[in-house]
């Protein structure tokens, strides 16, 4: 599924922005260099795009000419990445390409200690976040998130976590860790990193110089924008549901019989994702809502008919409760942005 279907929350918008505002930039034109809109600063229930938050984390990371986005106690010079990138991009396997990738960035002294842990059955990636200014917990999560999408590119296949882990207590914004680590997860832990098959550190590099160069022209701030579902339930459901939302969605019987479990267990284990049925569907029209009006190819009304609303006053209020404003208000915006 295409990342611009999948929509960023508030709380990671403004962790993002407090680099920036700590040093006392321009937020409203930043965000509007971003294709965001400056209400997004002032809306609790507020999202983006992935696309917008690619955007507006490149642009934090280039005006600020650190990829730490101000959270480091010294910034993480712009183009650290990819050169690092080159570094490892010949390694015979993903355990040599971590182990060089953790010894380049230890050369910058007072960035956070990254480390891998490897015993008979896990490895383990370790992140020390004594040397970061990072009270919203944005540059921990971002770089765990980095390190786990970019070593399952370069070995052409999904890292299957088994365990996220995490010091510090549970955050408010905690639902949204299904989409960042399809695994289990814990706060209050005795260390911050991610645990994973050992296995998977013999996987060879299938990447090379050609598709490194396609690769970092949006990364690693797009890493930062794709769900990380896996195989899990809500990934599941989601291919249930398909792509045409216009259609009519399978009921919640239907959707347990494709599972071949009952509506029973089915409720029980979306329960213990934090999601009903109906919030899982809202989510999908929502996330899809925003594309559109992004795109502006279609009217408020053809969105509405693209997300299954028979009515555009039922799509208003829908977009109203999801976002708080309406899709006028947010394609009214977004074009003055882009003018």
């Amino acid at each position: 599924m295409d990342i611009l279907e999948f929509s960023i929350p508030y709380h990671y918008v403004m962790a993002a922005l407090r680099g920036p505002k700590e040093k006392g930039m321009d937020l409203k034109g930043l965000l509007a260099r971003s294709g965001i809109l400056e209400e997004v600063l002032h809306e609790p229930m507020s999202r983006v795009t992935a696309r917008q938050y690619t955007q507006l984390v490149q642009n934090i990371w280039h005006e600020m000419q650190d990829e730490y986005a101000g959270l480091g106690k010294q910034p993480s010079p712009l183009g650290s990445f990819a050169m690092m990138c080159h570094s490892v991009i010949h390694c015979p396997n993903l355990e040599k390409a971590f182990r060089r990738a953790f010894r380049f960035y230890a050369l910058f002294l007072d960035l956070a200690e990254i480390k891998l842990v490897v015993d008979d059955q896990f490895a383990t990636i370790i992140v020390d976040e004594e040397h970061l200014n990072d009270p919203d917990r944005f540059l921990i999560e971002s770089i765990l998130v980095i390190w786990h999408r970019f070593g399952s590119w370069l070995i052409g296949r999904r890292i299957n976590l088994v365990e996220a882990s995490f010091r510090y207590p549970e955050p408010e914004s905690h639902t949204e860790y299904k989409r960042l680590f399809s695994c289990d997860f814990h706060f209050d832990g005795s260390y911050t990193g991610l645990r994973f098959p050992v296995k998977f550190l013999s996987e060879k590099i299938v990447q090379n110089e050609t598709t490194l160069r396609n690769f970092l022209k949006h990364s690693p701030a797009d890493l930062l924008a794709k769900p990380d579902e896996g195989n899990s339930l809500v990934a599941q459901i989601r291919a249930i549901i398909g792509d045409d939302l216009s259609l009519d969605m399978p009921n919640f019987d239907t959707v347990a019989n494709a599972l071949y479990t009952s509506p029973q267990t089915l409720r029980r284990r979306l329960k213990e994702e934090g999601l009903t049925y109906q919030e899982l569907k809202d989510q999908m029209r929502r996330d899809t809502a925003l594309y559109y009006l992004e795109q502006g190819d279609l009217s408020i009304q053809g969105v509405a008919e693209k997300l299954g609303f028979s009515e555009p006053s039922t799509f208003h209020r829908a977009f109203k409760k999801w976002t708080g404003m309406t899709p006028g208000a947010y394609r009214q915006g977004d074009e003055k942005l882009g003018s």
